[in-house]
């Protein structure tokens, strides 16, 4: 298997005549802690819409490599026809049931889970039972196992049962397991949100601004949790982040993005030391970011 999970090549996505993303390239290793910022409107959560199969790419490929297998993400959401599919039947096959079948829960299968800016929990729902609506494909829907609660039903029910309380545990939820999302704290909600994440079996996760909205307490906590799922459970993480505090912290990789193009990338001591970074963030005469 590489060691590169995510691939993404000369990515863009545009909305009309506006240019979100422009030619953006970089590379997540496996195993490791990455962080994609930026000013405010410089492309960071399109891309991870255009990653997560929320939006399909105007241009360029993505590539994921996880669960024993390589996929391309722009294909599995249905890629625009073009004059060879018509030529080549096999080709064009592929083109009907992507468009037909594709979507963002191929995305998921394939190994690739995300959280939200905005937290999106069920929030009417248990917190147990969040973490049970995420296991859903891997439950047993067979109507007469259920009816007679036969033991291969029983079995199913007990796996999500055991993968639900072993995440509330990670991410310290349990005492808390049967009251509504809704009732808990901002902090444990952001926590429920990246447990449901992990109910899903990804090997690589995408964190849209966890620490927004927690205390300088929570988001110690939340980094401490984010090298967990790193060290102990063998999860990549890309993550975007205003904190610059905790970024540098715990990250291994950054990419800086402006205005929808890549201005940096590299550790973090380069990137806080980058000319352009630091002219993207406070501004700078054009001759002295030259």
């Amino acid at each position: 298997m590489s060691d590169v999970i995510l691939s993404v090549e000369r990515l863009m996505m545009h909305f009309g005549g506006i240019k979100a993303l422009n030619d953006v390239s970089f590379e997540i290793r496996r195993g490791s802690i990455s962080a994609l910022i930026g000013p405010n409107g410089a492309g960071k959560t399109t891309v991870f819409n255009c990653l997560t199969g929320f939006y399909s790419a105007t241009g360029g490929k993505i590539l994921l490599n996880a669960q024993g297998r390589s996929t391309d993400v722009i294909q599995i959401l249905g890629e625009p026809f073009q004059f060879d599919d018509f030529v080549k039947p096999s080709q064009f096959g592929s083109r009907v049931w992507y468009k037909m079948f594709g979507g963002t829960h191929l995305v998921n299968r394939a190994g690739l889970a995300r959280t939200f800016q905005n937290i999106r929990l069920f929030k009417e729902m248990t917190v147990l039972e969040n973490l049970l609506v995420a296991q859903h494909m891997l439950a047993n829907r067979n109507l007469i196992a259920g009816v007679f609660n036969l033991p291969s039903y029983r079995n199913a029910e007990s796996r999500l049962l055991d993968t639900a309380f072993y995440w509330l545990e990670v991410v310290d939820l349990v005492e808390h397991a049967n009251r509504l999302a809704g009732e808990l704290s901002y902090g444990q909600q952001r926590r429920l949100e990246i447990a449901r994440a992990m109910c899903t079996g990804p090997e690589i996760i995408c964190l849209d601004e966890p620490a927004a909205g927690l205390n300088p307490a929570e988001t110690a906590a939340l980094a401490n949790m984010i090298r967990v799922l790193r060290d102990g459970h063998g999860i990549t993480v890309l993550l975007i982040e205003h904190d610059m505090n905790m970024v540098m912290s715990i990250s291994d990789h950054i990419v800086v993005l402006d205005h929808g193009l890549v201005i940096a990338q590299g550790g973090p001591e380069a990137v806080k030391n980058d000319p352009k970074v630091i002219a993207a963030y406070l501004g700078a005469e054009e001759e002295e970011v030259a």
